[in-house]
This record gives C-alpha cells, sequence and structure tokens, in this order.
C-alpha cells in the first residue's frame, strides 16, 4: 500500500463521521482511529511516535478472525446518504432492527437520483457509520451488520 493512498484514507476519516477504520490490503493491514480531542503538543516540540504493544501471536489471529466476522453494507456509488425517505418520516432501520434480503436500508442522492440501497443478505443492524445528508465515498461501509 503506497503512501498516497494511505494520506487519502486519513482525509476519508477525517471527513466523515466514522470513528474507526480498519482496511486489509494483501500482508498489510491498517487500522485508524479518531481521537475525541486532538493531542496536546507543547509549541515546537515534535511529536514522538508511541511504540506499538506488541500482542502474541495467538490474540493477532483471532483479532483477524473477529474482523473478519464484521460484516457490513457499503456504498455501491458516490453520494448523498439519507436515512429516511422524507426529512419528516422515521429512518429505513435503526440499531438493532432486523433486515430481510432486498429491504431498504437508505437512499442515496447521485446527479439528483434517489438510488434506494438494499440489504443483499438478511442481518442485524449493528451500527450505522454515517450521518444523515453527508456525502459517502463508493465503498465505504454505510452500516455494520451481523448476519442472520
Amino acid at each position: 500500500m503506497d503512501l498516497e493512498k494511505i494520506e487519502g484514507l486519513v482525509k476519508i476519516i477525517e471527513n466523515s463521521s466514522l470513528t474507526e477504520f480498519t482496511i486489509k490490503e494483501g500482508d498489510v493491514k491498517i487500522t485508524m482511529s479518531k481521537l475525541d480531542h486532538p493531542p496536546v503538543v507543547a509549541p515546537g516540540m515534535p511529536m514522538a511516535a508511541a511504540p506499538l504493544p506488541q500482542a502474541p501471536a495467538e490474540a493477532v489471529k483471532e483479532e483477524e478472525a473477529q474482523e473478519e466476522e464484521k460484516l457490513f453494507i457499503t456504498s455501491p456509488i458516490v453520494g448523498t446518504f439519507y436515512s429516511a425517505p422524507a426529512p419528516d418520516a422515521p429512518a429505513f432501520v435503526k440499531v438493532g432492527d432486523q433486515v430481510k434480503n432486498g429491504q431498504t436500508v437508505c437512499i442515496l442522492e447521485a446527479m439528483k437520483l434517489m438510488n434506494e440501497i438494499q440489504s443483499d443478505f438478511d442481518c442485524e443492524i449493528e451500527a450505522v457509520l454515517v450521518s444523515n445528508e453527508q456525502k459517502v465515498e463508493y465503498g465505504q461501509p454505510l452500516f455494520r451488520v451481523k448476519k442472520l
């Protein structure tokens, strides 16, 4: 994974409501998290990188297995996310809802067209990862789900 791609991912995280993001490409796995507040650094003092804790190999393998079990409904297009069909209407889905295959979970507006996004499988919504009216990118996770 090249530096430009990593910088692009950092910009996406900074401009979105995501608080944590993990990507795995080949042997490289990168996890990014937002801080609730910026770190306090004295002016003129360089920031030192904190040493990464070393985890036993078994713990790393277990964590990777858990990451692979997490499922997401992702954005198939670039657009604006809408959680409901109208401003005064209830959201299509909320955390804890059970969703059926083919059920609409949100709308993405792209070039003045409203695209209903549907679930590809039966699942339960664990987290809504974007805010209403937020701009989303192609492939960006919109919902974290648990398969039923």
